[in-house]
């Protein structure tokens, strides 16, 4: 009888403790990081996704993959941003420029209206989804990403919103392939460049978009994430440069309450 209750105690706090952990990870903690995009980023981009994909033997881009499929109707891209952004704000968090700041990039691209864009980090292919949408006819987007999962991940999703006559993914370092995209895609100038991959390279990148005349006078150069986690080198050179005019948008990081932002710099001409 001693054992019975001893056994039944223990199941009991099991049980309880397993209750605790589930509201601390679904609820409590997501909460208390809302409004710091540093802890946000440590909760849900390192913690949390290294959780998940032990557990679950997937990745997270493969997670996003199988909402795509789930929730989007094949050829409509609407839906496909919205099946994302369901999934990021109440399953699971991703890096995705997001539906806030992904408004600001809507705007963006319906003002500029280019024919030639540029995308620096594709990841899942969601920005691509939202600035290919609303390319006019014969435009097409270029996009870069250097990790070859997420490359593939991104061909799916982005013939799942039968948007690939408008797009061109190329895998690999964006400064081994900007110096060839006048050769290889016979492209001779950008109107538009979104950066979205890794923010150290946003400076050099930029320098060499232009060591490479691959910016014109008009050409809009659309910064992603340029406070969290910031992108300060950057944001120093082009307020300061007399070749851009710069204009900060100011938002919040992807599917949280802390300050980001993107900072939308329009090139003046050498």
């Amino acid at each position: 009888m001693v054992i019975y209750w001893m056994l039944l105690s223990l199941l009991s706090g099991l049980i309880m403790g397993a209750a605790v952990l589930f509201v601390l990870y679904r609820w409590v903690i997501p909460t208390a990081v809302q409004y710091h995009g540093g802890l946000a980023l440590l909760w849900h981009d390192i913690i949390v996704e290294r959780a998940l994909d032990t557990l679950t033997r997937t990745s997270r881009p493969q997670r996003i993959l199988k909402a795509v499929q789930r929730k989007a109707t094949v050829g409509d891209p609407q839906s496909v941003i919205t099946a994302i952004d369901h999934f990021c704000r109440h399953r699971e968090w991703a890096m995705n420029v997001g539906d806030e700041k992904g408004s600001i990039l809507d705007s963006v691209v319906s003002e500029v209206s280019p024919v030639t864009v540029l995308e620096l980090g594709t990841y899942c292919g969601y920005s691509t989804v939202r600035i290919a949408r609303l390319l006019p006819p014969g435009a097409c987007v270029i996009t870069l990403e250097f990790n070859p999962d997420y490359a593939a991940i991104a061909r799916q999703v982005i013939k799942w919103s039968g948007l690939e006559d408008k797009v061109q993914l190329v895998e690999g370092a964006s400064g081994d392939w900007i110096p060839w995209m006048k050769e290889h895609f016979g492209v001779q100038a950008f109107d538009l460049v979104f950066l979205d991959h890794w923010k150290e390279r946003y400076l050099p990148d930029t320098k060499l978009l232009e060591e490479c005349g691959l910016i014109q006078k008009g050409t809009v150069l659309l910064a992603d994430n340029v406070i969290c986690p910031g992108t300060p080198d950057y944001l120093e050179y082009v307020r300061n440069s007399p070749r851009y005019n710069s204009h900060y948008y100011r938002s919040h990081l992807e599917y949280t309450k802390a300050e980001d932002g993107l900072e939308k710099s329009v090139f003046l001409g050498y």
